[in-house]
């Protein structure tokens, strides 16, 4: 569960890191008001949980009160990356005199935390990484020893950080740690005039297993900020909202990852991750056809099913059934393998819908729904399900 800023910035300032004076709020005529107490000048930042917002226009310097009510107005109800403004938090301006990069994150491969720290900070990380490799210190850290003030030393040290970034180092650690974190992120921490480092941005994903232990942010159960992933949360699915054209259908995460790394082998983009399970019902497969054909990104679509607990034929009949509910209007390919696979290919061909194909790999039905989508037009308007 991914944190917006301004709560970011409040378990931060709850473990001691210093954070400048903001407030959030909804209202354009109320940021006038939040200006002024913050003495006249206010940087108006848009709330959303996702990256590139300065670059979308959603981060300004409003230079008095009347201009962060202008400023406030023309950012709520932006569009950014898919995710609209609804709130804009002001924070009391800062004078920078350096920029750094620092943040832990899991690394699920080697079994252990990594810290990433630069003194290029301000920035994308991945642009520096990119760019300037060397400048981007990547250190291992062992969860049962954590960041000490000697391992918070190294870090510094080894991405060209000042000492005074030891303490926020360590202070860091005890988000991560203390909050079920499995990403924290400072960018940038900013050495101001007076020589005080400060958190001006910072990013918080926590897992989402330890929800039970974190009911504050309770408050966020059920928020979308697509209304596709609204949409499939209320219909049970594991739904994430991509930005390609080619929908994407699976049965078990493993299956449906190794699909969007498929189609992008073969030049498209994957428009969606959706998962409907191992154990899923037909009603459960026409739901999901159902959300990726209400998103008019998508040009064609690929269900990408190897049977086991979920019967091919019962996948089968579950896009049988969206069909009569649901106005076909991209090139849908199918590839099923498994568990009664025969059966379920004989359901589709017997539908004999002239926008079905059928697939005998992964690989083919890949390639397939990634040539049709690029050569595609949608037909008409996206697929909805009637009001009930």
């Amino acid at each position: 569960m991914d944190l917006y800023e301004h709560q970011a910035r409040e378990l931060f300032a709850e473990h001691g890191i210093v954070v400048p004076r903001a407030e959030i709020t909804d209202s354009a005529a109320q940021a006038r008001v939040i200006a002024r107490r913050l003495g006249g000048r206010a940087v108006v930042k848009a709330q959303v949980r996702t990256g590139g917002r300065g670059k979308a226009g959603g981060v300004e310097l409003a230079a008095d009160p009347a201009a962060a009510e202008e400023t406030a107005r023309r950012i709520l109800g932006m569009d950014i990356k898919g995710h609209p403004v609804r709130t804009v938090m002001l924070a009391e301006p800062v004078d920078i005199e350096a920029e750094f990069y620092v943040s832990y994150v899991l690394d699920r491969a080697a079994g252990t935390f990594l810290a990433v720290a630069s003194a290029e900070g301000g920035t994308e990380i991945e642009e520096v990484a990119a760019a300037r490799p060397e400048a981007v210190a990547r250190i291992p850290v062992d969860p049962a020893e954590g960041v000490t003030a000697a391992k918070a030393a190294r870090i510094a040290d080894a991405a060209g950080l000042p000492p005074e970034a030891v303490d926020v180092l360590v202070r860091l650690w005890s988000v991560l740690t203390r909050e079920d974190a499995l990403l924290v992120e400072v960018n940038p921490l900013v050495r101001t005039a007076r020589g005080q480092l400060v958190a001006l941005d910072g990013k918080v994903t926590l897992d989402d297993n330890a929800r039970f232990r974190r009911a504050r942010w309770g408050a966020q159960e059920g928020t979308y900020d697509d209304p596709l992933e609204a949409d499939a949360a209320a219909k049970g699915l594991t739904y994430v909202k991509l930005d390609g054209e080619v929908g994407v259908i699976g049965n078990g995460a493993g299956l449906v990852m190794s699909t969007l790394d498929a189609v992008a082998g073969c030049g498209a983009r994957p428009a969606n991750f959706l998962d409907i399970g191992g154990g899923a019902s037909a009603r459960t497969m026409a739901d999901g056809l159902g959300v990726i054909l209400s998103d008019p990104a998508v040009k064609a679509v690929l269900v990408n099913v190897f049977g086991g607990i979920t019967a091919c034929d019962a996948v089968a009949d579950g896009i049988v059934r969206a069909l009569d509910s649901v106005r076909l209007t991209r090139p849908l390919v199918v590839r099923l393998d498994g568990n009664n696979a025969a059966r379920g290919r004989a359901l589709l061909d017997a539908r004999a819908h002239p926008l079905i194909q059928q697939a005998a790999t992964m690989d083919g039905a890949a390639q397939q729904a990634a040539g049709l989508a690029l050569a595609t037009t949608p037909l008409g308007g996206a697929g909805t399900w009637p009001s009930t």
